[in-house]
C-alpha cells in the first residue's frame, strides 16, 4: 500500500527481423505487458514482458503520455513520474533495451554542467549512445536522455537490476492500459495534476484488465 501511494503522489506533484533493441525501431503497447515492436522496414514482433521487472516511458512528445512507470515481475505498477525526454533534434529513441549499466553519481562528458554539479545522479543507461533514465528536469527537454524528479529516479534506481530489467520507450500512449491499477489505488486529478495530463484524460478511453485490446492507435 505504501508503494501504491507513492505513485498517487508522484503523478500529483509532477508537472532479427525486428530487434528489440534497435533505435529506429517503433514500440506500440498492446496490453500492460505485450508490445509491437516495428523496424524501420515495416517489420513487426510482439514482445512479452510478463515475469519480468520493467520501465514503461511514454515519451514528452505530442500523442504520448509524459510519463514513465515501473512495473514489477508480478505486474504490479508500483511507481508512476512525471518525465521529460528529447528536445526536437535530439529525441529519445524508442525500442525495449535492457539496461546496460547503473551509475549513483555522474557528470555527463557530453554536456557537463558548466558548475561542477553532477547532472546525471541515479543513471540508469538503456543505449550505448548514452540514453539514460536519471535524476533531472522534468520540465526541461532533454539530449536525448529520460529526465525524472528524484523520488523517481531515486526509486527506480534502487529497484532496476543491471542486464535484467528492461526499458520501454514508446510514442504511444501508455495510460490507458494502467489507469484503472491507478484509480483503484486511489488516483484523482487535482489542481496540481500536469496540464498535458489532465487534457489527455479528457478523451483518454481506459483498457480494462486482461481484455486483450491492443492501442487504438496501432
Amino acid at each position: 500500500m505504501k508503494q501504491i501511494i507513492q505513485i498517487i503522489t508522484v503523478l500529483i506533484l509532477g508537472s532479427l527481423l525486428v530487434q528489440a533493441g534497435d533505435p529506429e525501431s517503433r514500440v506500440f503497447p498492446l496490453s500492460k505487458s505485450k508490445f509491437t515492436v516495428v523496424n524501420k522496414a515495416g517489420d513487426e514482433k510482439v514482445v512479452d514482458l510478463s515475469g519480468q521487472d520493467y520501465i514503461v516511458v511514454s515519451l514528452r512528445e505530442k500523442g504520448a503520455d509524459g510519463l514513465a512507470y515501473a512495473i514489477d515481475r508480478d505486474g504490479v505498477l508500483w511507481w508512476a513520474a512525471v518525465i521529460s525526454s528529447g528536445a526536437k533534434g535530439h529525441e529519445t529513441p524508442s525500442g525495449i533495451f535492457p539496461i546496460w549499466r547503473k551509475e549513483r553519481f555522474y557528470m555527463s562528458k557530453a554536456h557537463p554542467d558548466p558548475r561542477g554539479i553532477n547532472n546525471m545522479d541515479f543513471s540508469l543507461w538503456f543505449t550505448h549512445q548514452g540514453h539514460a533514465i536519471h535524476m533531472g528536469n522534468d520540465d526541461a527537454m532533454s539530449h536525448g536522455c529520460i529526465h525524472v524528479g528524484r523520488k523517481g529516479a531515486e526509486s527506480m534506481f534502487n529497484w532496476a537490476q543491471k542486464d535484467k530489467t528492461k526499458v520501454v520507450i514508446t510514442r504511444e500512449h501508455y495510460l490507458p492500459f494502467v489507469y484503472d491499477d491507478l484509480k483503484k489505488a486511489g488516483y484523482k486529478e487535482n489542481d496540481q495534476t500536469p496540464a498535458h495530463i489532465k487534457a489527455y484524460l479528457k478523451t483518454m478511453v481506459p483498457v480494462a484488465p486482461n481484455s486483450g485490446e491492443s492501442h487504438p492507435s496501432h
